[in-house]
């Protein structure tokens, strides 16, 4: 019987995982990482990106390389909720109604285009995602640990689809954005193609586990004895605190959003080496962390604002701690 991880190795084989995606996903390294630092913080991750730049590649090369189980639900207007949390099926064999259980039974679950699918479908995540369990005609039945939700969303093509409402949008712990590749990167991705990669087959590409839950669960032990100062506390609320005066925000960042930053800038400092927070972890988990719990004016929004240049906005006024 193999010895637990240590926090030490746990960090390794977590740093393993960017060299063991990269055979498969190419030049999306933000991404990875973010990833790694929602699976610390036993959180979601909400992917918005044009079709074409592995969205949905990266979440299963993740899986792979983690030795978790994960399954896909394509959103679709006609899906029910049912369809994802499952449902009770009647037995004619012994009269009875026995529970079928959904795909949302899994340790990855990746729900493709997730805002292609009405708010009654998108909120049968909502328990899953908050209580981590499904409750069927008065049962709660728990999910398996881990769990994480990686949704996809197309940023440019709105016809047929239904916005995330902000209650929806607050349960993902970040919002990451796979941009288009750049020229190099995209010569590489058609090379690999060339020389025969199939995206269909990870084995092929030579991905391997490289780590696994208890990895997991070590690392996570590691992050919470991470330390952080009453400064660093005091930076984050007043990060937060700023959004909600801003003149070109309707809705600033609430407590729950500063619960995230702090977690996720704790995780952050962990995978880098450390075991306290600086400031530099906080600004550099800011953007992921906060650009999908704020809401922007109308007006601002039509002048060109962006969350993301607000927030940037607010971390180049808000006073660093020494």
């Amino acid at each position: 019987m193999s010895a637990a991880p240590t926090a030490d190795s746990a960090r390794a084989s977590l740093e393993a995982l960017r060299t063991e995606i990269a055979k498969a996903v190419v030049g999306q390294d933000p991404a990875v990482t973010g990833l790694v630092v929602a699976l610390l913080c036993r959180g979601h991750v909400l992917l918005e990106g044009v079709p074409g730049v592995a969205k949905t590649l990266l979440v299963r090369t993740l899986a792979a390389s983690l030795r978790l189980e994960t399954k896909r639900v394509q959103f679709t207007p006609d899906l029910m909720p049912g369809d994802i949390t499952g449902s009770l099926i009647y037995d004619a064999r012994t009269a009875e109604f026995s529970f079928q259980a959904g795909p949302v039974f899994t340790n990855l679950l990746l729900a493709d285009e997730i805002n292609r699918t009405p708010p009654k479908t998108q909120a049968s995540l909502l328990e899953a995602m908050e209580e981590r369990q499904v409750t069927v005609d008065g049962v709660p039945r728990p999910l398996p640990e881990p769990f994480l939700v990686a949704a996809t969303q197309n940023p440019v093509e709105y016809e047929g689809t239904y916005p995330l409402p902000e209650a929806q949008l607050d349960r993902f712990l970040l919002k990451l954005v796979l941009p288009l590749p750049s020229r190099e990167t995209e010569i590489d991705v058609l090379t690999r193609h060339a020389e025969g990669f199939n995206p269909r087959d990870l084995d092929s590409a030579g991905v391997r586990p490289v780590a696994g839950p208890a990895d997991l669960d070590a690392a996570r032990a590691a992050v919470a004895k991470t330390s952080v100062s009453p400064d660093i506390t005091a930076y984050i609320v007043d990060i937060c605190r700023t959004t909600r005066e801003s003149p070109s925000l309707a809705l600033g960042v609430s407590p729950r959003g500063a619960t995230a930053l702090l977690a996720t800038a704790r995780a952050w400092a962990w995978l880098t080496g450390r075991d306290y927070v600086t400031p530099d972890d906080v600004k550099a988990l800011a953007l992921p962390t906060l650009r999908h719990r704020i809401q922007l004016r109308p007006e601002a929004e039509m002048e060109g604002t962006t969350p993301d240049s607000v927030i940037t906005s607010v971390l180049a006024h808000v006073p660093v701690p020494r």
